[in-house]
């Protein structure tokens, strides 16, 4: 299975037509379905249902397709990375990022790195422990940024002096507006927005232990569109603080758990981890912020 290919088939699969992609391959259409038809007949599936003027994936072609993304963004990655090799000109850096006000540190890492090298480019991609991980383990990313504490064994890290606290997010007109701080045994009666994973290293050892006597109305995977719910009253989101606006013009605002739980942040990679150049810089650059 060449790469060409690969590129042939993810490219008819983007654009759903076998005339579209031949332009945007610039070959002959001829060609593109000569090429398509013998990788169905290498891997023994049929990769598209043809249609008069559209294509559509089959389960087996969407199979495919998920891992022909991966491997040509693999691909792409390792020849920018060996292009850059022998003068470097800058390159490009993929961080896997948890939702916290602690990515302000990576924030300041890529500003020193822009003053002192041209043409770096910071491709962020922002999720949970779960996701952000798959990606790391498939070699998607160079380094991941998480909050959450999970099992580190398989990975070298980097402890950051960033501590998230948990808390409630909720509407001004809420009658806990006047605690300045939440019990925990408070929360059984709250009608709660919560991560998606639930019960799982997400969330703080109290909330894991008493997940099922929690009324969960809704689960989310990023606060900003849980914070969209709690403003219209469908109820209070936990989660950190500083991730969403509570200034004096806002309609929400924050209160922390008590007794204060908090989560630490960590940068991982993986431990047989071959750096780029832009790798290593970025770390570096991080280092002297953590200590």
């Amino acid at each position: 299975m060449e790469l060409r290919v690969l590129r042939y088939f993810a490219t008819s699969a983007r654009e759903g037509s076998m005339t579209k992609a031949a332009e945007k391959l610039h070959v002959t259409q001829p060609t593109l379905s000569k090429q398509i038809k013998e990788l169905e007949e290498e891997l023994g599936q049929k990769l598209f249902i043809r249609g008069n003027y559209n294509i559509h994936l089959t389960p087996e072609g969407e199979i495919l397709y998920k891992r022909a993304l991966d491997i040509l963004e693999i691909a792409d990655q390792t020849t920018a990375e060996f292009a850059s090799m022998n003068q470097f000109n800058g390159g490009d850096l993929y961080l896997g990022c948890a939702e916290s006000d602690g990515i302000s540190l990576l924030a300041k890492t890529a500003g020193q790195l822009l003053k002192k090298h041209a043409n770096l480019h910071f491709h962020l991609y922002s999720g949970n422990a779960e996701t952000v991980c798959e990606r790391l383990d498939k070699g998607l990313l160079d380094f991941a940024f998480v909050v959450q504490n999970i099992d580190v064994s398989k990975y070298s890290y980097l402890e950051l002096p960033v501590k998230d606290t948990w808390g409630l997010l909720m509407r001004k007109d809420n009658p806990l507006v006047s605690k300045q701080s939440i019990a925990l045994e408070d929360l059984l009666g709250l009608p709660l927005i919560v991560s998606r994973q639930g019960a799982t290293n997400e969330m703080p050892q109290w909330l894991q232990k008493n997940y099922s006597r929690l009324n969960i109305v809704a689960t989310y995977d990023l606060i900003f569109n849980a914070s969209i719910l709690v403003r219209e009253g469908i109820g209070l989101a936990l989660g950190f603080d500083k991730l969403v606006s509570t200034s004096a013009d806002s309609i929400l605002c924050f209160r922390p758990i008590t007794p204060a739980i908090v989560s630490p942040m960590r940068l991982i990679w993986r431990k047989d981890q071959q750096f780029s150049r832009v790798a290593t810089l970025f770390l570096e650059e991080l280092k002297p912020l953590c200590f």
